[in-house]
């Protein structure tokens, strides 16, 4: 790989964590988002876990491509593994992104392990939004997770209408509370 590109899709569109010389929309195809992992550190608990987003089989992703100077490369794939990888239900994986002005370029990204325990599946969105609203983890309440998702996503003219209902269900429960 010539030139170091990760692609987002979650938390890393608006928190990437890892310095970069360039951010731009991208599409990564043979993929989806989905709210289909618990979470039992970032934004829950064993005990209590919580959602976050799996880059799951099927359809086409839009999300956010960041590159990565060569002297940075190192640093940034290791935060992205001790961030991505703590329990293995990513894997991590190369793929071919497209970029707006048409380039293709390859970029590390972090697929759901449909095998691993945590993966959720698929879930409706009132069981999402009830696991959102009661989760909390070493990086956040997970509603704050799912909300700056939403927002990112609006930000990118990206539609994601399930996430999105998810997203106002907890707002409205929030409101509610």
């Amino acid at each position: 790989m010539d030139e170091f590109w990760v692609f987002g899709y979650g938390s890393l569109m608006w928190n990437p964590g890892f310095p970069y010389s360039e951010r731009q929309a991208a599409r990564v195809h043979g993929f989806r988002r989905s709210l289909c992992i618990w979470s039992t550190a970032h934004r829950g608990t064993v005990e209590k876990p919580g959602l976050v987003m799996g880059l799951d089989r099927g359809g086409s992703c839009r999300g956010m491509a960041f590159k990565v100077d060569d002297k940075d490369r190192d640093d940034a794939l290791d935060y992205l593994r001790k961030r991505e990888l703590i329990t293995n239900v990513y894997k991590e994986r190369i793929l071919p992104i497209g970029l707006p002005d048409g380039r293709r370029v390859q970029a590390v990204t972090y697929v759901v392990d449909r095998q691993h325990p945590q993966y959720a599946g698929s879930l409706s969105v009132e069981e999402a939004a009830a696991v959102v609203l009661r989760s909390h983890g070493q990086s956040g309440p997970n509603d704050a997770y799912v909300l700056n998702t939403v927002m990112q996503l609006k930000q990118m003219d990206i539609r994601d209408l399930w996430l999105e209902a998810v997203g106002e269900a907890v707002s409205k429960a929030s409101a509610v509370a």
